[in-house]
């Protein structure tokens, strides 16, 4: 019967009273001696004795046994110190995960990306990330180029990392990086340097190529490209990703124009032949969007 009310007195003690009348208790509980006790919390002895007598009032319950010369703990206040000890520890991470949280050092923030610089720019900018957040937990998701702006306002996605221009309202979108086309060819193509390139010679090749999006400003780079050379390419093939495309290329089936940032892939059996058409990278995330630990991060990533 004791030990059901002690019971029903842990599950309610954080409504009941304030965190300090538990944390003299259990300081009191280690020393058993007043004066120590009271130095060690830094409040006066009568001050301790008023918590401690405080808090037996209000439980209920006698916490210690005490004479003129002694101080130790009751049945109850054994029992009571076992099991505060461990919630009061429970509490305490709680608490620092919800500040952790609100400095924006602890969460989950979902990046989508695309395929081609998965190998260049993401590592460094993840290693920069977890050296200063190490607590963060971070999901990196690729994203159709038609959906990436719906997950972005549909928050499925917290930052996307494009090669478009955005001229949507309530997303914001900065630069962080640009690289260059590059025509990729099997190393046993005869095209070697980007003087080996003609308007004959490129009709008469196979193209492989990412999907045309309508209103991508990375399809209109690359129309931009055989535009120059004033021909239309004969595409075997569009794909989305440019792991296909590069396996492709390298089975022989056609050559392609991609990213220069795929050369960090292990692309063993391909030549990149860099072109002069820059195509840049832009960081894209909610204007309205308050989460601080994206706020970190875009900090962090335009810090430099």
């Amino acid at each position: 019967m004791i030990k059901n009310v002690i019971i029903s007195f842990i599950n309610a003690y954080f409504a009941l009273m304030d965190l300090q009348r538990i944390k003299s208790f259990l300081a009191l509980s280690e020393q058993l001696h007043y004066w120590k006790t009271a130095e060690k919390v830094n409040i006066t002895q009568s001050a301790l004795s008023r918590q401690i007598q405080s808090l037996e009032n209000e439980l209920g319950v006698q916490l210690f046994e005490r004479n003129k010369r002694n101080v130790k703990l009751t049945r109850a206040g054994k029992f009571l110190k076992e099991k505060w000890e461990v919630e009061l520890n429970e509490l305490e991470y709680i608490h620092q995960f919800a500040k952790q949280i609100h400095l924006g050092e602890r969460g989950t923030i979902t990046i989508a990306h695309p395929d081609s610089i998965s190998a260049s720019i993401m590592p460094d900018m993840l290693a920069k990330i977890t050296q200063a957040f190490p607590q963060l937990q971070m999901k990196l998701v690729q994203v159709l180029y038609e959906n990436q702006l719906e997950f972005l306002k549909n928050y499925k996605i917290d930052l996307v990392i494009t090669r478009d221009l955005n001229s949507e309202p309530g997303i914001r979108a900065k630069k962080i990086y640009s690289d260059h086309l590059a025509l990729v060819v099997p190393l046993t193509h005869p095209f070697k340097v980007f003087e080996d390139l003609s308007t004959e010679n490129l009709k008469q090749q196979k193209f492989i190529l990412p999907t045309k999006d309508e209103g991508s400003s990375y399809s209109e780079i690359i129309q931009a490209l055989f535009k120059s050379y004033d021909f239309i390419p004969d595409v075997f093939l569009h794909s989305e990703f440019g792991s296909t495309i590069i396996a492709l290329v390298r089975k022989g089936l056609g050559i392609a124009i991609l990213p220069d940032s795929y050369m960090h892939h292990q692309s063993p059996g391909l030549r990149f032949i860099p072109l002069p058409f820059k195509t840049d990278l832009l960081i894209n995330w909610r204007a309205d969007d308050h989460n601080p630990v994206l706020a970190n991060i875009l900090k962090l990533v335009f810090e430099d």
